[in-house]
């Protein structure tokens, strides 16, 4: 008997020992992510990992870095496409210097709906930006989603562009953010992410501007006592990987990648819009003053913006403006 126990125990340490043997030699794919650990684009990015492994096992080694530990999203994006780190899922922000009609991500209010922003990602608009960027050494995955922007403040209601006038809200360091808040009447404030939560606490500024899921996982609520549902940008998040990488893969292993990122990415969707909704509640829960703007009030933020779609859309191109509200009109 104490034979047979021996050779069970011998046989799972050898069987142990060659999976992590296998699992050491696999490629590694650092996933470079600015958020945490909870946020559903890490998770998504986990996903990926866990089907890819599923569907090649050892073959590959995803990691996920969460918080910008290897950089921000300019900083990553730019190593992906340099080959010093695999992949990145980013903001399009950092892809609008190597392809000007990521941009159209960033005006507001171009993307009403979460139905629409569906028609755009997986339809032919989608495609195109997806090659526009090959052609820069980067290859295209998925498309995550951020989702709507919302704005929260600590100094009263926002229900018109008349409350935001005078309001410091913090922004990206994004021209058309800028240009769309400074529209609305507010005194748009960039800083680092890392930085906005102490300056809200200390009144630095007024407030800021993020998706729902971002204003809850940061705790903005213990700092801000308004939030109001703008929906004024809708953006998505991006997972990339490196095109020189990409073309080293064999062309099976790069069909099962892709299956995969596209499955973790309606993964990722599902679980952000999930987010969305119930985070709403904790909000209010929390004690926060949560908002929500009727047709007439959101067409006020609407109109103030038109001024920013007569500075950018000779940028971005009126062709894929009109395709881009072609899409959204068939989409509603």
């Amino acid at each position: 008997m104490k034979k047979v126990v021996i050779f069970i125990l011998t046989l799972a340490l050898a069987i142990g020992l060659t999976a992590g043997q296998a699992f050491s030699q696999a490629k590694v794919l650092k996933i470079s992510n600015g958020i945490n650990e909870q946020h559903p684009s890490y998770l998504g990015n986990k996903r990926f990992g866990e089907i890819l492994n599923a569907k090649l096992p050892g073959k590959y080694n995803v990691q996920v870095y969460a918080n910008s530990q290897l950089g921000d999203d300019v900083r990553a994006t730019e190593a992906v496409r340099m080959g010093t780190l695999e992949m990145v899922t980013t903001s399009a922000s950092p892809l609008t210097g190597l392809v000007p009609e990521f941009n159209v991500f960033d005006l507001p209010f171009i993307i009403p709906s979460e139905k629409a922003a569906d028609a755009i990602f997986d339809g032919p608009i989608g495609a195109k930006l997806a090659a526009a960027l090959e052609k820069k050494g980067i290859k295209l995955l998925a498309y995550y989603e951020n989702g709507f922007r919302q704005l929260t403040n600590s100094a009263r209601p926002v229900k018109s562009p008349a409350d935001l006038k005078g309001l410091k809200i913090r922004t990206m360091q994004n021209p058309i953010h800028l240009e769309a808040f400074r529209a609305m009447g507010a005194n748009p404030t960039p800083m680092p992410f890392s930085e906005v939560f102490t300056a809200m606490q200390q009144k630095t500024i007024d407030g800021q501007e993020n998706p729902i899921p971002t204003i809850w996982l940061s705790k903005f609520y213990e700092v801000q006592k308004y939030v109001s549902l703008t929906g004024h940008v809708y953006g998505p998040h991006i997972m990339l990987i490196g095109k020189k990488l990409w073309d080293s893969f064999p062309a099976g292993d790069q069909q099962i990648i892709a299956a995969a990122a596209q499955e973790s990415a309606v993964y990722q969707r599902a679980l952000n819009r999930k987010m969305n909704k119930d985070f709403v509640e904790n909000l209010r829960k929390a004690g926060t003053t949560v908002i929500e703007l009727t047709p007439e009030q959101h067409k006020a933020f609407v109109d103030a913006c038109a001024s920013v779609y007569t500075t950018w859309e000779p940028k971005i191109g009126k062709a894929l403006l009109d395709e881009f509200r072609a899409t959204v009109s068939k989409a509603k």
